[in-house]
């Protein structure tokens, strides 16, 4: 019996022996083939971050939000709060701990939970090179990467690249970032009591998180433990510890960070980085800062004002665009793309299209401008109305909004009551082909198709929100084109500059043209269309409205001598009508876009100085000039029975 128990002692010696030896020979192994990865790549990743023109920020674009900051300007207390919170001997012991982590294991087996056992150097191993999974494979490369970081980096190096690198919970990397988070700070603003609760969520944020009942107790528990740990360390006076209370969290962001009005922003910065030739990975992990034209003040005015005076009760499939341009430099000041990212990622301001309307008119009347034709010249303006197409060799039929009658209008007129049956011969007049090229040099680009038939001056072609603001900001301009641009500037991490805009513009027109366009205009704000929705407004303005077939889709676009703006309103089929919305029978561009326009500029140009637009040129002189009979005409009578073109427009019925 004897003899049994002692070979039993000595199999089980030599097993441990053996044990130990190939465990020391695997650990050697390891400690000889794994490698530290670059640890400058992950600690300095950070996110790209989008700032308005003035500096303040918008938004990020990265997989984490991040800001990496030196140690020298992470206050004391914060170091020793979270010192006191993972590791109160990180400066005196060696990267990791055989006791913490018997200690850890035996915690473990009893059931007890949220037991690391890992120093400060272990967790950034672990968090900056190894993956999340557990098993034993990647304790012992944790542990191997804990000594050679030890043996290649000071104390301080490592606890700047732990402080930058660490999960504090609620999407933010780094204590920087955290500070931002929970408290609104830079991080060297924090209180000791600010600092103390920081460094608790670290152990487990989402246990610890303070947006939950449970949550906030144990973090209040877990804050009384860092505290103590201060003081016991010597880094907090007694007397001090004892005065200090919770402090106020900022509640949760649930959201994520593309979420609501703001995401179609980011999305669309991003969207013109790459095209400026950034990377994925730069705007991932780069630390980029993109300075944006967008001004604050404007940007939250374009979000109120859709907020306050979209219809209520609106249909889920209803579309609002804005977009707001500086005149003759092209920088974009606001932008809303609609309601939320998350919900709808189609950018309804640069990515969606919709037929413009009336909102094409001030393109003809250019092109007759350009041909010496008077604002003063009178039209016929009854419906419906007949005229023959040269180009297409046949009749084509008109009609006005509600068939309103005009017997003998002014063009100017004609312009402030949007009235079809003139806006169709004038472009015959001057000659589609003109009106087509005055769009493109305003700023309709190639992409928007566009056909040499008269509906082109009633707008059955189909842009962008941005496309139209960026054509009415070179009205504006006095003829001035600019190309619309939402990125001014790219920093490097390092602050060197990566890319700086530059303004792109040309005058497209002449200025007396522009100048007798702009006096027609203004009467659209003053007692036409548009006077209803702009009565409060008290600047000098100039705009159109456009309201499409079946009222599809509605526009108001609008300027002062400092902004140009368009907003747009229509369903995700074009075949829906916009009727009804609002309790209103008939949606037009004079309604919810013109309100919505108004109550953007008065919030975009508060504090601005109010400014005039030039007199105007009087191109062709003041006579009148009648030009009822300057276009082939048929009788009105005859109009049911001609065949119309096949296009929306040929019988549009349109909101001036």
């Amino acid at each position: 019996m004897n003899q049994i128990k002692t070979w039993l002692i000595r199999i089980g010696v030599i097993g441990a022996g053996s044990a130990f030896v190939l465990g020391t020979l695997v650990f050697a192994y390891a400690y000889f083939t794994v490698k530290i990865p670059d640890a400058n790549a992950f600690v300095n990743s950070q996110a790209t971050v989008i700032e308005y023109a003035d500096g303040s920020e918008i938004g990020r674009i990265g997989s984490e939000n991040r800001t990496v900051v030196k140690l020298a300007n992470i206050p004391l207390d914060v170091r020793h709060a979270v010192m006191a919170a993972e590791d109160r001997n990180f400066y005196s012991e060696h990267a990791f701990s055989p006791t913490g982590i018997l200690r850890a294991l035996y915690n473990n087996l009893k059931g007890g939970s949220l037991q690391g056992g890992s120093t400060i150097t272990q967790q950034y191993a672990k968090t900056a090179f190894l993956t999340p999974q557990r098993n034993i494979q990647r304790k012992i490369k944790e542990l191997v990467i804990a000594m050679k970081l030890e043996n290649e980096f000071s104390k301080d190096q490592i606890l700047e690249s732990y402080l930058n690198t660490i999960y504090f919970g609620r999407g933010s990397y780094g204590v920087s970032t955290a500070a931002q988070v929970y408290f609104n700070r830079n991080i060297n603003q924090l209180s000791v009591s600010q600092a103390a609760v920081i460094a608790s969520v670290l152990r487990s944020p989402g246990y610890y998180d303070p947006g939950y009942p449970s949550g906030l107790k144990r973090l209040k528990a877990r804050w009384a433990y860092v505290i103590d740990g201060m003081v016991k360390a010597g880094w907090l006076d007694q007397k001090k510890a004892k005065t200090l209370k919770f402090p106020t969290i900022q509640p949760r962001v649930s959201s994520g960070t593309l979420a609501g009005p703001k995401g179609y922003v980011i999305s669309w910065v991003e969207h013109e980085l790459l095209n400026l030739g950034f990377t994925d990975a730069q705007l991932q992990v780069g630390g980029l800062v993109v300075k944006t034209t967008l001004e604050k003040q404007a940007q939250q005015a374009a979000v109120d004002a859709v907020a306050k005076r979209t219809p209520a009760k609106a249909p889920d499939n209803l579309r609002i665009a804005l977009v707001s341009i500086r005149p003759g430099t092209g920088e974009i000041v606001a932008m809303y793309g609609g309601q939320d990212y998350l919900k709808q990622q189609l950018n309804n301001a640069t990515q969606a299209t919709t037929q413009a309307g009336s909102s094409f008119k001030p393109f003809a009347l250019i092109a007759a401008l350009e041909q010496g034709i008077s604002l003063q010249s009178t039209w016929d303006g009854t419906s419906p109305h007949v005229y023959w197409d040269a180009g297409a060799q046949q009749n084509y039929s008109v009609f006005n909004y509600g068939n309103e009658q005009f017997p003998s209008v002014t063009l100017a007129d004609a312009t402030a009551h949007s009235v079809n049956t003139v806006f169709v011969p004038l472009g015959i007049q001057a000659g589609t082909d003109k009106v087509i090229d005055a769009a493109r040099r305003a700023g309709i680009p190639e992409s928007v198709g566009m056909i040499s038939t008269p509906s082109v001056s009633l707008g059955v072609a189909s842009p962008h929100v941005i496309d139209v603001a960026s054509a009415y900001a070179t009205f504006a301009a006095q003829g001035v084109y600019a190309k619309p641009f939402i990125v001014k500037e790219v920093l490097g991490s390092n602050q060197g500059v990566l890319y700086e805009s530059r303004i792109q513009a040309q005058q497209v027109f002449a200025a007396d043209v522009m100048a007798d366009l702009t006096s027609a205009l203004q009467g659209v704000t003053k007692f036409g269309t548009a006077s209803a929705a702009l009565a409060d407004f008290k600047r000098p303005s100039a705009g159109k409205t456009g309201t499409t077939t079946d009222n599809a889709s509605a526009w108001f676009n609008g300027y002062t001598p400092q902004l140009a703006t368009s907003v747009a309103m229509f369903r995700d089929n074009a075949s829906q009508t916009l009727n009804g919305i609002g309790g209103l029978n008939a949606v037009t561009g004079g309604s919810f876009p013109a309100r919505i326009w108004s109550y953007y500029m008065t919030g975009a140009l508060k504090g601005l100085p109010k400014l005039s637009f030039p007199p105007a040129a009087h191109i062709g002189g003041t006579t009148p000039v009648d030009m009822s009979t300057a276009v082939p005409t048929l009788d009105p009578a005859l109009a049911e029975k001609p065949t119309p073109i096949a296009t929306r427009s040929s019988t549009t019925k349109k909101k001036k």
